[in-house]
């Protein structure tokens, strides 16, 4: 058993491990946390976890190291962001606390700072998000007994969400010839320009299987992918093609489906922005194509979790939060109130609610 003593204002605790003597400072001047700490440095010690005067002076400093290290290992793209939060953030204000000293009114108050600096709830969450994973990392490797709760902010991302086809005409009348069956594929797959669409190459597509594929790993959930070749998305490819077989008589070789005079497709952001201004949309990102796909998919009888696997959603949240359905499913509803109010006769609804259980 240990024991309690003040030192000043501040509570200690007295503990034995393996007959050594332990004492560590509970940084508090409240003597019911210095009996919560002694009691889970007891429970600790009989249940044969390591308990050392070191877990009491790790910094948060030398936990957000370890979440960069973890970002390394895992070859996650986010790394140089995360290293920009850390080095003017974060470490400025906790890097030298003591992990287990730091509090949610620590966090409140780093939050505060970050408002006055006149940072964006999305900016601040994400720096509170790697200062989580730091105390989850720690928790996992036995560097910390626990870890303060971590409040996020609301985020008001305001986005229009979809794309309308007169919409879509705009932009293709803005866009260089070389952009427009970017959008167009974009359009139709929902896929992500950048990482996913304009890394396309030739070998990914199958015209005899009628097939475009995603490998594992390639895509932002790691996960691959596969999307049917419609009519219009043939189309698109069987130009694409048209042009590589010219570029290849010409001797250049062009493994890419979206290339731009032979090379890696890379001014897209500038001409994007551009072109949108024009066409009377400065609202608009490439991430709306996401949502529009989705929507266009569901309202084309394609189930949920389909059109989920082909533009690569791992959550529902898109059809929550835009409240995304099918129109076949509002047809229904539409019977079901008719049937309610008695404006249609039952044989007439018996009939509508027949119909409306066919796929649409």
């Amino acid at each position: 058993m240990g024991s309690l003593y003040k030192r000043g204002r501040i509570w200690w605790i007295k503990y034995y491990r393996n007959g050594r003597m332990m004492r560590d400072s509970c940084h508090s001047n409240r003597e019911t946390d210095a009996k919560k700490i002694l009691a889970m440095r007891d429970g600790d010690i009989a249940r044969g976890i390591p308990v050392t005067p070191r877990l009491m002076r790790v910094t948060v400093g030398e936990l957000l190291e370890d979440v960069k290290n973890d970002y390394k290992v895992n070859g996650k793209k986010s790394y140089p962001d995360l290293e920009y939060r850390c080095r003017l953030y974060l470490e400025p204000f906790f890097g030298n606390k003591r992990a287990a000293a730091v509090t949610t009114a620590d966090v409140r108050r780093f939050i505060l700072e970050r408002q006055t600096q006149r940072a964006s709830n999305t900016a601040i969450n994400r720096e509170l998000a790697a200062l989580k994973r730091a105390f989850s990392l720690a928790l996992e490797g036995g560097k910390i007994l626990f870890k303060p709760h971590v409040p996020m902010l609301a985020e008001n991302n305001i986005r229009k969400g979809f794309f309308e086809q007169d919409q879509l005409n705009a932009l293709l009348k803005q866009l260089p010839e070389h952009v427009k069956p970017v959008v167009r594929f974009a359009y139709i797959t929902g896929w992500r320009t950048r990482s996913e669409i304009l890394m396309l190459q030739w070998k990914q597509v199958d015209f005899q299987a009628g097939e475009i594929r995603l490998d594992p790993g390639t895509t932002k959930n790691k996960e691959g992918r596969i999307f049917p070749m419609t009519q219009e998305l043939q189309k698109i490819l069987e130009e694409q093609k048209a042009e590589h077989d010219e570029m290849k008589q010409s001797g250049v070789i062009c493994p890419w489906i979206f290339p731009y005079q032979g090379k890696s497709f890379k001014s897209f952001k500038t001409t994007w922005k551009r072109a949108c201004v024009k066409a009377g949309i400065p609202w608009a990102i490439p991430h709306d194509f996401r949502r529009t796909a989705v929507r266009n998919l569901v309202r084309a009888g394609i189930s949920e979790r389909v059109a989920m696997q082909m533009t690569g959603h791992k959550t529902r949240s898109v059809f929550d939060r835009y409240h995304v359905v099918s129109e076949g499913d509002l047809k229904e509803a539409k019977t079901k109130l008719d049937l309610k109010a008695g404006t249609i006769s039952g044989t007439e609804g018996g009939k509508s609610e027949q119909r409306s259980g066919l796929s649409y």
